[in-house]
């Protein structure tokens, strides 16, 4: 579908005063080239001057039958005719030839001019492209400069050379002698020109590169950018991309199933249409093959098919079959703001063409797609894209429509397009057509700028166009009465069937005899004239639609039309930021030739530039609130929209509460998309608050048209303001009418916390379990906390909830925020800065930590808080002077824990119980509560299985082993790292009353041996010193038990001292030979 609106795009026109009929135009490089019907002669006019002067003339070398100009090298290449013969000519340098002064080189490709030539200076020059096979369409690559030439079944592709022009002078001083005539410099004196003015401009050149070859495809129209390559026949498409590569590649070889259709002129031979896109495009019956002729280039070339397409002969009303034809054939691209023109990979490629009837507009980058197809409304002679409109031409108008290009780009260069962040309407939204304005006769179109270039002529037919008439009518017949033969020889008579009849009557055959050829101007022609029609720029057609879009606003607000409009104006506003980009990027790089004269004047165009950029980025925000209204009151498929175009307009939310408010007479509500918009704004941290007026407007509007978001709403920090005596009568309402829950019960607590009303909050709060508060927490964290939307670095902050529960329901709170940590609703980091806001960093920080490791299955969280609970305790041990036994702290002072130690030891894993030897070094009378509390979860961490001891090794430096709980702690870390002997040794010098229980812990097993071959030597040496030392005898005499249980006889006997105190041993051993008889 196409819409139509009143729109007019084009701002004036004017007539271009020429001499002579034009019968062939193009335009490029600010000027607009016309070549006189069957004339040998090029006339150039400035198309950015004030009535488009005559820039410059001269003469061809034949009857130009196709002109082409080149953007990068600033060169025309033209197809000519001669005696019969067709060439393919180049014409560079072709400004200096104003009033055909100055003098003109000749040469053919690759051989560069020398001696004289140089010397002279700058001149035109006419570059002979020699051809094998006759040439029948040109294309100049916008991007790189190089050319494409058509041919009969091949493609050649030449690469644009730059020299510069004082190493040839270098070269030619080798020989004075100049093959050239004299005739030359005196023509280059003539015109003012020295050779020293002149040394460091480049000299223009091609080079063969590389041969395409087709045999299944005549070549019609060819275009060439950015590495693709596309052919137009007369109803087949075929656009390739040519990638160079430094490893060779072959291609795969079709097979040449070329039908010989001279062998079958019998037969009617109808192609069937078809559409291959991407890799798909291989699949089609047209085989290519790479012919490599570049001697500089010494890469590889290969062809991957991008795009196919096939048209199948139809009549429409205006059109015959034979003059169904493909035309306009066009590859566009188009860089993003963010990419430098010089680049020679454009964000975007488009690929067009068009039929009589209908145009159709590719994108070939990040997949192959359709974005457009164009019905016009009758037969379009040519067609021209832009980057915002599409210019075509029927015999008597110049109609524009909408594209899409801008749609893609913006694509390319935002990821953040289609997402909550940013929107833009859909490439494939429909298209629209503007108004057109009327002509007499119209021929040829071609676009620079906002300048669009018509060829208009009175003569509506030729004597050729005559001629070729009545010879079609003679096929028509003929056709007509060779199938109504076919017919009739298998039983058939069309005369009985009107369908048969009515097919017979049209002439779908004449198109195998028919040679279409370019249509020439007649020589008697009876009016002409060349126009320059300058359109308006995308942002005043921006503006026009927008005052369009007013009618539609106020008579339907919800209209797809007024969506549309508004989107196309988007769009247009799209497009302009990228013209504007580009414009910038030409401020500030080297200007063009038609803007070299105005140097001086280039910071005056960047200003320029970047108010206008001002402007149009300003009209986007305004674009985007009007695009933002019309989906807040969308329907549920498209209102999501409405939050990325406020968004993107700059509007706060009490201004689109305002665009929103429903009229007093309208009957509808808030629609579904501002509902959306506002409960995403509500659920984002952002810093900032609602007015008390606003947010209770919030609320109303969340309780007349969505109740069950009232929780979610009350819990935004936007919301702080908000009314807590208004907001409790509506969360009363939703209570009545939805029933009680836990997000409501906390919700109407947390108002009535802000009302002062204890009584009535306490009772709200227990009306339910500790454990189904925790899972409201889970449900709507934002009741305990703000903030935290950015990830593990974000901020967050305690709301007046978790302030309360601090003081009064600690235990709470912890359970509440290590069920947020576990659903992943906060991280360790956010909550470490949560409890250091509510200034309980010193005990429920650490309760939460506890909590956390009871909780977690994380290994890295679980190996984290055990290093942090292992470095309070220690801290906690260091501060408190145990010898006192009272509990002045250097730190703030603590309160008891939510967790006892022997709380943890019976319900936490990673809390092992304590040796039973820890209780002789540290009896529970001999410091205060909280030391012996602090210890005792130290020590249990320390027995535990999960604590890394190496890793709390240094913190445990800073206690002392002069105390005996500081002597357990790190005789518990040197038994950890199984280091026995000195933890014996040590244990005996300090408090050897605590040796047998820590034996009979420690030494079992693997460590039995230890027993004898360690503490029982120790023993022996150590009572031997002090013999009166009551606490070794009875530590000796146990150990004496073990061994004797534990060794033989002759084990035992050598492990006798020899200092003649055997008979003391002698017991022990009779019991160990009693036990080895008894076993």
């Amino acid at each position: 579908m196409v819409h139509v609106y009143n729109c007019h795009p084009f701002a004036s026109q004017q007539i271009v005063q020429v001499e002579q009929e034009p019968g062939l135009v193009c335009c490029g490089g600010g000027a607009l080239f016309v070549v006189a019907t069957g004339g040998c002669k090029v006339e150039a006019y400035s198309l950015e001057q004030e009535g488009c002067p005559l820039i410059c003339r001269f003469a061809t070398m034949g009857t130009v039958r196709s002109v082409q100009h080149s953007k990068i090298g600033d060169y025309l290449v033209t197809i000519e005719e001669k005696n019969s013969a067709t060439y393919l000519r180049a014409y560079t340098n072709w400004r200096y030839q104003a009033e055909e002064k100055a003098r003109v080189g000749v040469r053919l490709l690759g051989h560069l001019l020398r001696g004289a030539s140089v010397r002279g200076g700058v001149q035109m020059e006419i570059i002979e492209i020699p051809l094998s096979e006759r040439p029948v369409a040109v294309a100049c690559c916008s991007v790189t400069g190089d050319l494409l030439v058509g041919c009969e079944n091949t493609l050649v592709l030449f690469t644009l050379r730059r020299q510069n022009q004082q190493n040839l002078q270098n070269q030619s001083q080798q020989n004075i002698q100049s093959p050239w005539p004299n005739t030359q410099q005196s023509s280059s004196q003539s015109q003012g020109q020295t050779s020293t003015s002149n040394q460091n401009f480049s000299v223009l050149d091609f080079e063969r590169s590389v041969i395409m070859h087709l045999p299944k495809i005549t070549p019609k129209q060819v275009a060439l950018c950015g590495g693709y390559v596309a052919v137009q026949a007369e109803l087949e498409v075929l656009v390739l991309k040519l990638d160079a590569s430094s490893e060779p590649k072959t291609m795969d070889k079709s097979l040449d199933t070329a039908d010989h259709l001279e062998d079958q002129s019998d037969f009617l031979l109808i192609p069937r249409h078809q559409e291959l896109l991407g890799d798909r495009a291989k699949d089609c019956d047209i085989p290519v093959s790479i012919e490599k002729t570049g001697l500089e280039d010494k890469g590889q070339y290969t062809l991957s098919y991008v795009l196919f397409r096939r048209f199948t002969p139809e009549f429409f009303q205006g059109c015959s079959v034979e003059e169904t034809q493909l035309h306009s054939l066009q590859l566009y691209p188009l860089f993003t703001s963010n990419q430098s023109v010089s680049m020679e990979e454009p964000a975007c490629m488009f690929c067009f063409f068009s039929l009589p009837n209908a145009g159709y507009l590719y994108s070939l980058k990040g997949g192959v797609e359709l974005l457009s197809a164009y019905q016009y409304p009758e037969k379009v002679l040519e067609a021209v894209l832009t980057d915002h409109l599409l210019h075509v031409i029927t015999r008597n108008a110049l109609q524009c429509f909408t594209v899409r290009c801008a749609a893609v780009a913006t694509r390319i260069e935002d990821p953040y397009i289609d997402t909550t962040m940013r929107a833009c309407p859909p490439c494939s939204l429909e298209v629209c057509a503007l108004r057109m304005q009327l002509f007499i006769g119209l021929r040829s179109v071609c676009v620079y700028g906002r300048h669009v270039i018509l060829l208009s002529t009175a003569d509506t037919e030729t004597p050729e166009e005559t001629e070729r008439t009545t010879q079609r009518r003679g096929l028509e017949l003929k056709e007509h009465t060779m199938l109504t033969g076919i017919f009739l020889a298998v039983g058939i008579d069309p005369a009985t069937t009107p369908a048969l009849e009515s097919l017979l009557s049209r002439p779908f055959l004449s198109r195998k005899w028919t040679i279409s050829s370019p249509k020439e101007t007649s020589a008697a022609g009876h009016g002409w004239n060349l126009y320059v029609v300058d359109t308006v720029s995308p942002f005043t057609l921006y503006q026009e639609m927008v005052e369009y879009s007013q009618h539609y606003a106020e008579t339907s607000p919800q209209a797809q039309s007024l969506r549309h409009l508004l989107s196309e104006a988007h769009l247009l506003l799209r497009a302009s930021l990228l013209q504007t980009s580009k414009q910038q990027q030409h401020s500030e790089g080297d200007p063009t030739p038609s803007q070299q004269k105005d140097t001086d004047r280039q910071p005056e165009r960047q200003t320029a530039v970047q108010t206008d950029r001002y402007e149009l980025e300003k009209a986007l925000r305004q674009n985007c609130a009007q695009l933002g209204d019309c989906f807040s009151r969308a329907s549920q498929k498209d209102c999501h929209l409405a939050l990325p175009y406020y968004r993107m307009s700059g509007l706060s939310v009490t201004e689109v509460m305002v665009r929103n408010r429903p009229h007093p007479s309208s009957p509808h509500l808030y629609g579904p998309g501002f509902l959306f918009y506002l409960k995403h704004y509500l659920l984002e941290e952002t810093e900032q608050t609602l007015s008390q007026e606003s947010a209770d407007e919030v609320i109303e509007i969340f309780g007349q048209s969505d109740p069950s978001e009232l929780i979610t709403v009350c819990a935004s920090p936007s919301m702080i303001n908000v009314s807590p005596a208004r907001t409790l009568q509506i969360l009363q309402r939703l209570e009545d009418t939805a029933g009680v829950s836990v997000p409501l019960t906390i919700t109407m607590a947390t108002m009535m916390l802000r009302l002062d009303n204890l009584p009535q909050y306490t009772q709200l709060i227990n009306r339910h379990a500790e454990m189904l508060l925790v899972y409201g927490f889970i449900e709507e964290p934002r009741h305990l906390l703000h903030g935290g939307g950015g990830g593990q670095h974000a901020h967050v902050r305690p709301t007046a909830l978790a302030h309360q529960l601090a003081k009064l329901q600690p235990g709470l709170l912890v359970a509440g925020m290590v069920a947020l940590h576990e659903n992943n609703k906060v991280q360790l980091e956010q909550a470490d800065h949560v409890f250091k806001e509510l200034g309980c960093e010193n005990c429920l920080q650490v309760d939460f930590w506890e909590a956390m490791l009871m909780a977690s299955s994380q290994e890295a969280v679980i190996q984290e808080l055990l290093f942090r609970l292992a470095s309070v305790y220690i801290d906690q041990l260091t501060y408190t002077n145990s010898d006192t036994h009272s509990s002045v702290l250097h730190a703030p002072q603590r309160r008891r824990s939510l967790k006892s130690a022997d709380d943890l030891i019976n319900s936490c894993s990673h809390y092992g119980a304590l040796y039973p030897w820890l209780t002789v070094l540290s009896p529970a009378y001999s410091t205060s509560f909280q030391h012996q509390e602090s210890l005792r979860k130290l020590q249990s961490l320390l027995c535990g299985p999960s604590l890394s001891i190496g890793s709390v090794l240094p913190l445990l430096e800073r206690l002392s082993e002069e105390t005996l709980w500081g002597f357990s702690l790190h005789l518990l870390c040197t038994t950890r790292r199984g280091q026995y002997d000195s933890s014996i040794e040590k244990l005996l010098d300090r408090c050897p009353q605590a040796i047998i229980a820590y034996a009979n812990h420690q030494l079992q097993d693997k460590n039995m041996a230890l027993w004898w071959q360690k503490l029982l030597p120790e023993l022996c040496d150590r009572t031997r010193a002090a013999a009166e030392n009551s606490i070794l005898l009875a530590a000796l005499k146990e150990t004496l038990v073990v061994v004797a249980m534990e060794t033989s006889p002759t084990e035992f006997l050598e492990l006798i001292p020899d200092d003649g105190t055997a008979a003391y041993f002698l017991p022990h051993l009779l019991t160990c030979s009693q036990r080895h008889l008894l076993t």
